[in-house]
């Protein structure tokens, strides 16, 4: 077992708490995570309790279960969602819930399942759950990402390790180093890592870029950015200004793109894990903002099943800066998690534009963000794209060239 494994556990579930969505007396917690994670959740339950919190409301995921019921559920039944969970959502959107999401899910949990199936109901649930996937994106609402080690995870992480308790250790070492929970006071890391990122997006948003422009090997990428679009670090407001950290760990600032003035074409650098699938060398080319060729070398099939989702899914949602020297990106490991992998690379993102990425965007209708060029999608799934050999170009409404990336780090 892991040096002080209970120790820092309990540490973990503090920081998720405190940190991640900044528990309030009186406030609501959503707890998602796996019923292999029972340790964890109880600990997450007991610190939120201890914070005040007046409700917290634990939704156990069954990896088994969800597989047996794409490979076995009457059709019907992939297309239907049912009404108690659509109330569920709107209660949890009117006590103002915040989410806390554990994801430590085998990257090939649904291999061999029809994708058409696992499409048909993601796409079911997308629409029917909208309104809380629009408010958790407008920041609304509190919201945290975090991990878990998980057997089967930890397997595909570490292949070369012997024993599954060594493998489950690594990963869990992993998590605990890139969260910060080896300081002295997570806390306290947390916060002085939070104002490092708020930095370079507050430098990024005073310059106002008019678009980026990509350059490595297997890509050559122009992406416009929308006019008074915001950059963003770790650290986010909900709409009771309250501060919360969307993902732990995060080494990224993002923003928006300008969905209509994408072109060119990229290559992704790392596996991305979708759907329960692993899906890996993918290239796509962009034409005015929609993509109109890709290919992958492994789930190629999946991804055509994600870019059919809807129109938004044919475009970009989301861009992130990560420079190659971040902590995850020199561990030198793939994690097969978007969580972390995203955190090791530039990125980008499929689907959904956050409104918050936009002065006055979360006041905003759908319509009004689309006509400042933010994206419109059920789906918002981030691939990597960067490495060592990536250089990036901020181009100003004057075309000024400021370089931003070289080989991989800030400029």
């Amino acid at each position: 077992m892991l040096a002080n494994f209970a120790q820092n556990l309990e540490k973990y579930a503090a920081l998720i708490t405190e940190v991640g969505v900044n528990v309030q007396p009186g406030h609501t917690i959503v707890l998602n995570i796996s019923i292999e994670q029972q340790e964890l959740a109880h600990l997450i339950v007991k610190k939120a309790y201890e914070l005040g919190a007046a409700e917290v409301s634990v939704q156990w995921i069954d990896e088994f279960s969800a597989r047996e019921f794409y490979l076995h559920g009457a059709e019907d039944r992939l297309s239907e969602v049912p009404a108690y969970k659509i109330a569920q959502g709107n209660d949890w959107l009117a006590k103002g819930a915040s989410r806390i999401s554990v994801v430590s899910s085998n990257p090939d949990a649904l291999a061999g399942v029809d994708p058409e199936r696992v499409a048909k109901y993601q796409s079911a649930m997308g629409k029917a759950m909208m309104h809380v996937r629009l408010a958790t994106q407008a920041n609304k609402v509190s919201w945290t990402v975090v991990a878990a080690a998980s057997p089967a995870w930890a397997k595909k992480v570490f292949p070369d390790l012997t024993s599954e308790e060594e493998q489950v250790d690594a990963l869990w070492n992993q998590i605990f180093k890139t969260t910060r929970i080896y300081s002295e006071d997570p806390v306290a890391a947390w916060q002085k890592h939070d104002a490092t990122l708020e930095t370079k997006a507050d430098e990024l948003n005073r310059i106002q870029f008019d678009a980026l422009h990509y350059t490595a090997p297997g890509t050559d990428l122009t992406i416009g950015l929308p006019e008074n679009h915001l950059w963003e670090g770790a650290g986010s407001f909900n709409s009771r200004k309250e501060k919360f950290m969307a993902n732990m760990p995060t080494e990224e600032v993002f923003t928006a793109p300008d969905c209509r003035r994408i072109n060119g074409t990229v290559s992704s650098t790392k596996p991305l894990s979708y759907a329960g699938t692993t899906i890996s060398g993918m290239h796509f080319t962009f034409k005015d903002g929609k993509v109109v060729d890709f290919s992958a070398e492994v789930g190629e099939e999946v991804l055509g099943k994600l870019l059919a989702t809807d129109e938004g899914s044919k475009s970009l949602g989301e861009v992130a800066l990560v420079p190659d020297p971040s902590p995850i990106s020199q561990s030198g490991i793939t994690f097969y998690n978007t969580l972390f992998d995203e955190n090791a690379s530039n990125h980008l993102a499929l689907g959904q534009a956050y409104a918050f990425s936009l002065v006055g965007g979360t006041e905003m209708t759908g319509e009004e963000l689309a006509s400042h060029g933010l994206n419109r999608s059920q789906s918002h799934v981030d691939f990597m794209i960067g490495s060592s050999e990536m250089n990036i170009d901020g181009i100003k409404k004057d075309g000024t060239i400021v370089p931003i990336f070289r080989n991989g780090d800030w400029a």
